[in-house]
């Protein structure tokens, strides 16, 4: 049987999207993924939080009793591939009872509000902080806290804090420097002349005069949130801040700096930040991020040279073999992050066809924008603005109608199809009229289940979530790289 009746052989839809549209079910492992990838436990245009949670709650089981194995990658690639947070956590507190845990729980478990957030729901869960293998883990990250951490996450907040953490972990400590920092953190009397960070941050909370914080400033190297949280900061404050800031935390804290009226003072500085290529791949900023600080910030050559941070955050990537077409799902359900975000990446991935590509616009009809490889992609997004209902299949008819010969089909989408033909039966057509080879890329910006292609289909790939490994995977994918599932199971989770 040719691939092309087999695909028609597979049309028979296995369920139904949010709106009723048939769907198709895919396999447990990608329906994880997606969950992880994507599901933010927030509200959604088709879901509410509740909602989500219970889906959510039901995948970690299933996946746990199917393959702990593969859960324990698929956490891991979550949250240092996909730069995701609450899922990995909520899934690592599924995985406290199966030896799996040990390995994955450092690179779940990054920094110390990880560890708070997962001690909470291991609380709301009614395990209190989990047996003796989950306060051995604790433990051992504790003791391998810096002073930096310690300063910069000793919050009183909700929830778990480092004194919480450390009082029911009761780690022992591997040297005096050790133990004279969990005493502090502790509220204790402590020594701390081998901990010089936390006794210049404890005269700046006495100092009187900026010019004595500036001093401590410089010599402690505080960072932005321990400054603020000792009072509002002068202009000689931020000044004294600037340049010290790491990269994240200056795009961060952009508007607070224009509010401050210091930016203008270090243009050449943050200008250079913002657009040196090797610190930004180093960072790992995701293009959202710089999108959330160019909609704040007016300052115009601040928003030039958050443009040129986002146009190098994609130029490293690797180009896309073949002539592409991306579709960027414009309906009114993608309104919002989904919509920002997916702009931002449809630009870039119609950027690397370096001209042997199309950009379309969609909801129930298809729009050409005029796409430009020249102009910045953040300008080309604030363009582009949700409009009516989703019809998937409209732009592969377009191709179809145009008779365009494409190679690549990317559709970034929310995947709510509500009106047209099913869109798997026009990319049957498409295949079997101009391309049988073409691939499909369905990247899916939310946590919904009911997808649009059925998993025997061997030229589509799914891809869930928004880091900018997307693109990186698309541009392999497109070489022959195998499925994300495949990615995660070929991960080799080391010490």
């Amino acid at each position: 049987m040719s691939r092309v009746k087999k695909w028609f052989a597979s049309m028979v839809p296995t369920t139904t999207n949010m709106e009723g549209f048939p769907a198709y079910d895919r396999s447990l492992e990608e329906r994880y993924l997606q969950c992880l990838l994507t599901n933010t436990i927030s509200n959604t245009f088709y879901a509410t939080g509740y909602e989500l949670l219970q889906e959510a709650d039901r995948l970690h089981d299933e996946m746990l009793a199917k393959n702990p194995g593969f859960m324990a990658k698929a956490l891991a690639f979550a949250r240092n591939e996909g730069f995701m947070r609450l899922q990995p956590i909520f899934g690592l507190t599924k995985l406290t009872r199966h030896p799996e845990f040990k390995s994955v729980f450092r690179h779940v478990i990054r920094i110390p509000p990880d560890l708070a957030e997962f001690l909470t729901i291991m609380k709301s869960q009614g395990r209190g902080e989990g047996g003796r293998a989950v306060k051995r883990e604790i433990a051992a990250f504790l003791n391998d806290m810096s002073e930096y951490w310690a300063l910069k996450y000793n919050g009183r907040g909700r929830g778990y804090n480092l004194a919480d953490m450390i009082a029911t972990s009761h780690p022992v400590p591997k040297d005096d420097c050790r133990q004279q920092l969990f005493r502090w953190l502790l509220g204790k009397e402590a020594d701390l002349s081998e901990l010089p960070q936390i006794a210049a941050y404890e005269s700046y909370k006495r100092a009187a005069t900026d010019e004595e914080r500036v001093r401590l400033i410089r010599e402690g190297r505080l960072h932005v949130e321990l400054v603020t949280s000792a009072g509002k900061p002068s202009a000689e404050v931020w000044n004294a801040i600037v340049e010290q800031l790491p990269i994240f935390a200056l795009v961060r804290h952009l508007n607070a700096l224009g509010r401050a009226g210091v930016l203008d003072g270090h243009r050449h500085y943050i200008e250079k930040r913002l657009t040196d290529s090797e610190g930004l791949a180093k960072a790992k900023i995701l293009p959202f991020q710089f999108l959330k600080a160019f909609n704040e910030v007016r300052i115009p050559w601040v928003r030039d040279a958050l443009r040129q941070s986002v146009e190098l955050t994609f130029s490293n990537l690797p180009d896309i073999q073949g002539k592409t077409a991306v579709f960027l799902d414009v309906s009114g359900s993608m309104d919002g992050d989904c919509l920002q975000i997916g702009s931002v990446f449809a630009l870039g991935l119609y950027k690397k066809t370096k001209g042997n590509g199309i950009f379309w616009t969609f909801d129930t009809e298809v729009y050409d924008p005029g796409a430009s490889l020249h102009d910045s992609i953040l300008t080309q997004a604030e363009r582009i603005r949700a409009m009516g209902g989703t019809d998937t299949s409209a732009p592969v008819r377009k191709l179809i109608k145009d008779g365009l010969k494409v190679d690549n089909i990317i559709m970034i989408t929310d995947e709510q199809q509500n009106a047209g033909s099913e869109f798997y039966k026009v990319l049957g057509t498409y295949r079997k009229k101009m391309n049988p080879e073409a691939r499909c890329f369905i990247v899916d910006l939310a946590p919904y289940h009911g997808h649009m292609v059925p998993p025997t289909d061997s030229l589509t790939h799914y891809i869930f979530g928004w880091s900018e490994q997307v693109l990186d995977y698309i541009g392999l994918a497109a070489r022959g790289f195998g499925g994300m599932v495949e990615r995660v199971e070929n991960l080799v989770l080391g010490d």
